[in-house]
This record gives structure tokens, sequence and C-alpha cells, in this order.
């Protein structure tokens, strides 16, 4: 096996894809010319050809919608948005087409198609290429949004969500494309949709997070073991459809919840999540669900932007104060 970066892990899922079936195509700005803005479709046009890895135009909307058109006539195509802030403009296509097109033709037609693109601050840029979204689409019926946290699990669910029927939001967290690298091994195996990833077995917190901040969690788990504070860690992974089974398991055994997420606090995935756990496992709770989440303003500018995010001793104090309310 190869060490590689979770950037990397996604360009060879790719290649793996593609290679193994013909019907799968890539497309997006600059994906063919030069890779894409983070060389994530590096090398792809010179092995597959113009017909398969197509550069389009400064234009999401036509991304979009020609993404949805290609699915419903026997392709799998991998659509590219430069940043996710940029997915606006194909809002209408994605949202009033491909996740209503096995419902509009009652299953006569599916949207087997996977929209990438990177997110999340920590990359010093303006707003628009730091925002993380990832709530808009999870409202809607008929989307997967997939969140990979490590090389592995990019590779292993970016498979899955090619070889998925229906249209999966693939959102990369670019603070961590070239900084995290793990051993993987280009097998072409996929990993489950739809469910969460236990990274640290622990008895007395549950913490839950997805993407970048799953980095900081693990680095606050460590911390709070050398005070005898041991955390379960849960990545969501896939944060439409929620695994609330895992969870709920998670904290019946352990009575506190914890849930980290970069975006912004009001109405995101983190509520969500307490307001199940609070349906679900109300009497298991040894103190009051808490949420550590990004503030409700635009991502900042770099200067600033270390106060936008979320870092390891803010998740040590969340845990401590959580260890200390109710008994």
């Amino acid at each position: 096996m190869n060490e590689v970066s979770l950037l990397e892990a996604i360009n060879m899922a790719l290649h793996y894809e593609m290679a193994h079936d013909p019907d799968v195509v890539v497309l997006g700005e600059d994906v063919g010319v030069n890779g894409g803005v983070f060389r994530a479709t590096v090398g792809l046009r010179d092995r597959f050809g113009f017909k398969r890895v197509i550069d389009t135009p400064l234009a999401e909307g036509l991304i979009a919608g020609v993404a949805v058109g290609m699915a419903t006539q026997g392709l799998k195509p991998v659509a590219e948005f430069q940043f996710q802030g940029f997915i606006f403009p194909g809002m209408e296509q994605i949202v009033c087409q491909a996740a209503r097109m096995r419902n509009r033709t009652r299953g006569r037609l599916s949207c087997p198609l996977v929209y990438r693109s990177p997110y999340g601050a920590g990359i010093h840029s303006p707003e628009h290429h730091s925002e993380s979204v990832e709530a808009l689409f999870a409202h809607i019926p008929g989307l997967r949004v997939v969140i990979p946290s490590s090389p592995r699990r990019a590779y292993g669910l970016l498979l899955s969500a090619i070889r998925c029927p229906d249209p999966v939001l693939f959102f990369e967290p670019d603070r961590i494309y070239r900084s995290l690298k793990s051993q993987l091994d280009d097998d072409g195996v996929g990993l489950p949709l739809d469910v969460c990833y236990t990274l640290r077995p622990g008895r007395d917190i549950t913490v839950v997070g997805w993407g970048a901040c799953l980095q900081e969690i693990l680095r606050a788990a460590e911390v709070l073991a050398d005070q005898d504070i041991q955390c379960e860690v849960i990545d969501l992974a896939t944060i439409k459809p929620l695994d609330m089974a895992t969870i709920l398991a998670s904290v019946r055994k352990t009575g506190r919840l914890l849930v980290v997420h970069e975006a912004c606090g009001s109405f995101g995935v983190g509520a969500e999540i307490v307001a199940r756990v609070c349906e679900g496992a109300a009497t298991a709770l040894k103190a009051p669900p808490r949420r550590l989440t990004g503030v409700d303003v635009a991502v900042p500018y770099y200067r600033n932007e270390a106060y936008y995010l979320i870092d390891e001793q803010e998740i040590v104090d969340a845990a401590c104060t959580l260890m200390e309310s109710w008994t």
C-alpha cells in the first residue's frame, strides 16, 4: 500500500472507476486541461480522452444540468464545482431536477450522478471559497450528502457514490486535502454509504463530527484521555441520510453528546442530531447535549480565519463542561 493524501485518494478513485466502468464521465471547469483548481482530476484526460473528461465553460448551471441529462440517458457523470460557494447557480438543476427525477418519473428514470466540490475554511481564501453549506442540501429529499474525513474514506466513499443509482453531493474538506496522509490500497473496494464510522471507542462522551473537524476532535480526544475522560469519536461521513442508530447506541452508552461542525450553528446538521437524540435517548442523558459550531457570519478573510475555526482546546473545554453538568 502507498501513503497518499486525501486529494490523491480522490484522484485514485476517479481513475479506478473510469477504468472499470466506461459509462463514467467527468466534467467541470478545467478538469481536463490542468486537472482542476486543486489537481483532483490530473491525468484523467491523458488516460481517458476528451469524450470522457470534458472541460466546461464557467457556468455552474450548465454543469449541473448537463450532468442530469447525462445521468438519465445511461451515463454516470461526476461533475465538479470548483468550490462549494460556486454551486448556487446550479441549485435549480440540482434541487428541481436531479433530486426529483426518480419520484417525478415514478421510477422510470434514475439519476446516478455525483456532484463533487471542495468546501470549508482554512485555506486563506474569500468567503465563497470557504463556505460549509451541507445543511442546505441535507434538507432536500432525493439527495445524498457525503463528506469524507480521511484518504481511505474519501477513496471508498467516492467509489460508492459513483456506483449509487441516485444523486450524491460529495463535499471534500480542502483544508486537509494535502495535510492528511495515510496508507491506501487502490483495490476498488467501496465503503458503505448511509453509515457512521466509529473512529475511537469511549465510555464518557460521544463526540460526533465530519470532514476536517475530525482532526481536531481526535487530537482533543487524546488530551482528554490523559484526564481520564474517554471520548467515543464518530465520523458522520454521510450527512443525509443520518445513521442515527449508531449515534443513539453510543449516547445510550456514554450518556453525553457533543456535536462539532464548522458550519454555522443555526438550523444546522448538529441541531438535527441533538433533536433526534433528545427524542430517542433522552432518558440516557447525563448532561444536556451540546453543539460546538461555526458562528453565524460569513467566513472572514484569512487574518481572522483562526477565530472562526474550531480548535482543539475549544473541544477539550466543551467536553470538560459536559462532564461537569448533570450527574
